[in-house]
């Protein structure tokens, strides 16, 4: 089961209470406090393990509490200290404290290890309270008490190029296509219900990492449909590929319109991501001429359409796509407006590449 987002109750364990003993051994007269002291409670922490891909193992508990130090003991023994909590999670998760919403650690990185709480410090048994004018002293310590805080664990997949697109216009198909990913694929809308990962191979050495989430449809940003409740794994991407059908009943204008306002309204940094654009399902077109659809839509973006081929394109279908040889690039326009088919690999490859490089624009 995916679960992206938990809230419970942690605790650090308590301090152990010191002890109040005394020497009794045969002939050792009075031979003097010797309470020890208790052991530290348990801290709290946090850990990244990228064999871990979701926050399941969380769901059902609402607190999670690390032990108790031990009491100390009699003889100048010290009560043992207890062992620290180590929470397992993903990469990309971020901790969360949820009362007051503020972001505590963002964790991404690898074995990064990170602690959240400190477990309370062990009383002093009455060996420390010994003196001149207290020799016989029974007062000790108790144990410090733990922390406690209420947390929300959220995590935001981390990828290079997301997918965003309406409900079944191919992004499924196009990421199993292009990547190692074995998405569900199914001609009904809504069939990912979960994010999906790939990894995109580009030649034997260099390669990327491409994020489906389920469609987003109008009304995404204000809670319809499942597009919302996902968006967030699209928050650490460094480029967006929007993903248009122009078999779709939507005109392509429509739809780009649609999915920019969405994004807009969700967040304005994610908005302004670099961007590109596949036109999705060009086998299965039955307007009147896609040629000059295509055309209308790059014009009404106020681009125009590309002469150069440097990708390799494999069909005379217009497009689009930044001369980075003469001007520099702008992350206001897509970097590119290509056409592909999932089905017929219509350019599928082409676009890899393409890809690569939008992303090398992004660093």
């Amino acid at each position: 089961m995916f679960i992206d987002s938990v809230e419970f109750t942690v605790s650090s364990g308590k301090g152990g209470q010191g002890c109040a003993s005394f020497r009794r051994e045969k002939f050792v007269v009075k031979g003097g406090p010797d309470g020890g002291d208790g052991g530290r409670g348990g801290d709290v922490y946090f850990q990244v393990d990228s064999n871990t891909d979701t926050l399941s193992w969380y769901k059902g508990r609402t607190v999670l509490k690390a032990e108790n130090g031990k009491p100390g003991m009699g003889r100048n023994m010290t009560g043992k200290s207890a062992p620290a909590l180590t929470l397992i999670v993903p990469p990309g998760t971020q901790v969360i404290d949820a009362q007051t919403d503020e972001v505590l650690f963002d964790l991404l990185e690898e074995g990064q290890k990170v602690k959240l709480l400190e477990g309370g410090k062990g009383g002093l048994g009455n060996v420390h309270f010994k003196n001149s004018r207290n020799q016989r002293p029974t007062y000790f310590q108790p144990g410090l008490p733990g922390e406690k805080r209420e947390i929300r664990l959220e995590l935001k997949l981390i990828a290079d190029v997301g997918l965003v697109g309406y409900p079944n216009v191919g992004k499924s198909t196009l990421i199993s296509t292009v990547s190692n990913a074995e998405p569900e694929i199914a001609n009904y809308e809504f069939t990912t219900l979960t994010p999906k990962l790939g990894v995109v191979e580009v030649g034997e050495y260099s390669s990327f990492v491409m994020a489906d989430i389920p469609g987003i449809i109008d009304g995404a940003s204000e809670g319809r449909g499942l597009g919302l409740e996902f968006l967030r794994h699209i928050e650490r991407t460094k480029t967006l590929l929007f993903t248009i059908d122009v078999a779709n009943y939507r005109t392509i204008v429509d739809q780009y319109a649609v999915l920019k306002e969405e994004l807009k309204k969700f967040s304005e940094e994610l908005s302004g991501r670099n961007y590109a654009i596949a036109l999705t399902k060009v086998d299965a077109y039955y307007g009147e001429d896609l040629h000059e659809d295509i055309k209308n839509f790059i014009k009404e973006l106020g681009l125009e359409v590309s002469n150069s081929n440097d990708f390799g394109f494999d069909s005379n279908l217009p497009y689009f796509i930044q001369d980075l040889t003469m001007s520099r690039f702008d992350s206001s326009k897509p970097f590119f407006i290509l056409p592909i088919s999932s089905v017929t690999h219509l350019n599928t490859k082409s676009i890899r590449f393409a890809l690569y490089e939008l992303l090398g624009q992004s660093k």
